[in-house]
C-alpha cells in the first residue's frame, strides 16, 4: 500500500504541475471504487482552478474555491503525469484533463478513493474519513510526550498502536517495522509499557525513517509508482529488517523473524529490539 512518503511524493510531483492550473474535464472510465464517484463530479469540477495539492495522512486533497476533492491511492494505485492523447491501460480508472498536463488514476484493485467535498459543508477536516486522524508525524507537537500520552492504558501492541493511525498518522506497515528496529523496541510491547524516554526514542526514529524514505521517493517493495511514473528506492536497497526474514541482522547478524500481527506481517531483530 502506498504510505505517507510514497503519497508525499505523490503530492509534491501533481502540485508542480497542476496548482494555480484550470481542470477543463474530469475522465471517469470506472466509478466503482472503495466508494463510488460520485456521477456528478465531472460536472462539479469542468473549468474549475485547482488552488491547492494538499495531504492529510494518506489521502491527497486538491481544493477548488469551491470544494476540496478527496482522493486515495488504496492499496497498489498510483498518480501520475501521462502524455496527451496516450491510450488508457486496463486499470486506468480516472484522468484529470488539463490544458497542458494530463494525470491519470491506476488502481487495479479499486481500492482507492475520488470524493468530494462541498465547501458549504464546511471545513474538509471534519469529513468523516478525516476527522479522527491522529498528529501528522512532521508536526512540531508530534514528539516523546505526545507518543507516551496517546500510548497510555492501551493493552495493544505497540506496532498496532502505530498503525492505528489515532496517535499518529502515516506510519504504515513497512516503516513501522524499520521505525520500531531503529527505536531498539519489541513490536510485540503493550504500547503502555513504553516509557517516556523510549516513546521519545520512538517519535524521533519513526520521524527519521519517514525523511529518509520520502528524500529518496519511497518504496518499490510494491508496485509504487510517484507522480512522474518513477519508482522510489529507499527501501529496495536500505530496508533493515522489512521483508527480510531469516537474513542476518545488518547490526548484529541475528536472524530476522516475521510475525503476524493484526494480519499484517512484522519483521523484527530478537536481539536489537528489547520489550
Amino acid at each position: 500500500m502506498p504510505e505517507l512518503p510514497e503519497v508525499e511524493t505523490t503530492r509534491r510531483g501533481i502540485d508542480a504541475v497542476i496548482t494555480g492550473k484550470t481542470l477543463r474535464r474530469l475522465v471517469v472510465r470506472e466509478a466503482r471504487m472503495r466508494w463510488p464517484i460520485p456521477p456528478d463530479l465531472p460536472g462539479l469540477l469542468s473549468d474549475r482552478a485547482v488552488l491547492e495539492c494538499a495531504r492529510r495522512g494518506k489521502y491527497l486533497l486538491l481544493r477548488f474555491e469551491h470544494g476540496t476533492q478527496i482522493v486515495h491511492l488504496g492499496m497498489s494505485g498510483s498518480l501520475r503525469s501521462v502524455p496527451a492523447g496516450e491510450t488508457p491501460r486496463k486499470h486506468d480508472h480516472v484522468d484529470w484533463i488539463f490544458d497542458h498536463a494530463v494525470l491519470r488514476l491506476h488502481d487495479p484493485r479499486r481500492f482507492g478513493a475520488v470524493l468530494w467535498h462541498p465547501g458549504d459543508a464546511g471545513p474538509v477536516s471534519a469529513h468523516p474519513l478525516l476527522a479522527r486522524l491522529g498528529i501528522e508525524p512532521f508536526d512540531p507537537r508530534f514528539d516523546g510526550a505526545w507518543l507516551h500520552s496517546q500510548f497510555r492504558g492501551r493493552s495493544i501492541s505497540v506496532k498496532q498502536a502505530l498503525l492505528a493511525g489515532d496517535a499518529v498518522v502515516g506510519v504504515g506497515n513497512i516503516y513501522a517495522s524499520e521505525s520500531l528496529f531503529r527505536a531498539g523496541i519489541d513490536p510485540r510491547t503493550p504500547a503502555r509499557r513504553i516509557s517516556l524516554a523510549r516513546c521519545t526514542r520512538l517519535a524521533d526514529m519513526v520521524r527519521a525513517t519517514l525523511a529518509d524514505a520520502l528524500a529518496s521517493g519511497g518504496s518499490t517493495l510494491r508496485d509504487y509508482v510517484g507522480a512522474s511514473g518513477q519508482p522510489g528506492s529507499y527501501f529496495e536497497i536500505h530496508a533493515a529488517v522489512y521483508e527480510r526474514a531469516g537474513q542476518p541482522c545488518r547490526v548484529c547478524g541475528t536472524p530476522i523473524r516475521r510475525l503476524v500481527q493484526g494480519q499484517r506481517a512484522t519483521y523484527y531483530c530478537p536481539a536489537c529490539q528489547r520489550r
